[in-house]
């Protein structure tokens, strides 16, 4: 419970200074300070999303943070509902997992059956983007590539080819969904891999871009295997 009641406590803090007269709750922020708050409400937002909140469980969500901050009596015994917390975010990771991997499914189908893609034992879908010359690397090869990694609705979650910057890693300590869809291009070739959830970020997720259960497409260029 060590990482959850430091959550709580970011909460906490960060509902105190909100509370001050800096920043009326309607405004919209026009100054620095005013600014810095609402950037400290979007940060302690992240910390609540795997909790998928409705409107209405977030003002309830509010009013423990107002009492507690405020000292008002508490409607609630935290020893009693303080470790049902970490229950409700299980049971709403696990909700979202499922719908998250349904969607998946149905995109991994479609995307199989396109000109070009294969499906592997596993799950992956690969598609050739760009043919290679080169050797194909191995589990154990660390490998330079240009990537670009996206959600099934194009959100861009990480992507080397905006950093202008290739990365090198080992293959084998990777989402496992690297570790083996790479090995099927070679070196100058370009491919597309898409993952299901259990051979990236599995239940678990990526807060706060890669849900619980989330399949994600990547665009691999490999440009190397790197030799010690």
């Amino acid at each position: 419970m060590s990482s959850m009641r430091i959550h709580i406590l970011g909460l906490a803090i960060g509902l105190c200074l909100l509370t001050t007269p800096v920043l009326a709750a309607s405004s919209d922020p026009s100054n620095d300070d005013q600014k810095t708050l609402y950037a400290l409400g979007l940060a302690i937002s992240q910390s609540l999303g795997t909790f998928s909140l409705s409107e209405a469980e977030l003002d309830m969500v509010k009013n423990g943070m107002t009492d507690g901050v405020l000292k008002r009596p508490q409607k609630v015994d935290l020893q009693t509902f303080g470790p049902k917390i970490q229950l409700l975010q299980q049971s709403r990771l696990a909700l979202v997992a499922e719908g998250e991997k349904k969607a998946g499914a149905a995109f991994l189908t479609k995307a199989a059956s396109e000109k070009g893609a294969t499906k592997t034992e596993s799950g992956i879908v690969i598609t050739p983007i760009k043919p290679g010359s080169g050797a194909t690397p191995k589990a154990t090869d660390t490998v330079k590539v240009h990537y670009h990694g996206t959600l099934t609705d194009g959100t861009v979650f990480d992507s080397s080819v905006k950093r202008g910057e290739p990365a090198t890693f080992p293959l084998g300590k990777v989402i496992k969904c690297w570790t083996e869809g790479v090995q099927h291009i070679k070196v100058g070739g370009k491919s597309k891999l898409i993952c299901p959830s259990n051979l990236a970020y599995g239940d678990s997720g990526s807060p706060p871009t890669i849900k619980p259960g989330a399949t994600l497409v990547f665009e691999v260029e490999l440009l190397d295997i790197v030799k010690e």
